[in-house]
């Protein structure tokens, strides 16, 4: 009897795996937003650190939820993780998608895979206050575009960040 159990078992297992959705990828909606710099370039742009070893510094960024547009979702993104209300000034067509680390994924309980990160821009003046959580979000900065490889260290974000700078030099002027 426990035989004919195990078999059963094994076999509704091997079927939940076979029929298991395909992988996807979350929508995630991430702004870029510039400010006037002090002297020197046209711009910095905000930069959010989190409490964690790694990639800790990246732009204001999160998921989309249902029912939300990338536009609504970046905004609300940015104001719970920032305090800040801002207005759009453009939409990137840059897309960013990547595969979360096989260590991270083992926890997942879905098919989520990794994550597909659509940006918009937006412009403050200098002075508009900056207010973290301190929990989700621990810190910030208002890097200058030679000071971001300080904060950025994974490579292929870091070359999204140059490619959205340089595609917002227009929407700037």
């Amino acid at each position: 009897m426990f035989f004919r159990y195990l078999c059963l078992l094994t076999f509704l297992v091997s079927l939940v795996y076979t029929l298991r959705m395909s992988d996807i990828y979350r929508a995630c909606a991430s702004i870029v937003v510039f400010r006037p710099a002090e002297e020197g370039v046209a711009h910095e742009i905000l930069l959010l650190h989190k409490p964690r070893k790694r990639d800790s510094w990246q732009l204001p960024q999160g998921g989309v939820e249902a029912g939300e547009s990338i536009p609504e979702a970046a905004l609300r993104e940015l104001k719970e993780e920032a305090g800040m209300e801002v207005a759009m000034i453009g939409q990137s067509g840059t897309v960013y998608q990547y595969d979360y680390p096989a260590s991270y994924r083992r926890f997942r309980p879905d098919n989520v895979c990794g994550q597909r990160i659509t940006f918009i821009f937006a412009k403050v003046e200098r002075g508009m206050p900056v207010n973290v959580d301190g929990k989700e979000i621990d810190g910030f900065v208002w890097a200058r575009p030679e000071d971001i490889p300080r904060y950025i260290r994974r490579k292929q974000y870091l070359q999204i960040i140059r490619n959205l700078l340089a595609e917002a030099a227009d929407l700037l002027r």
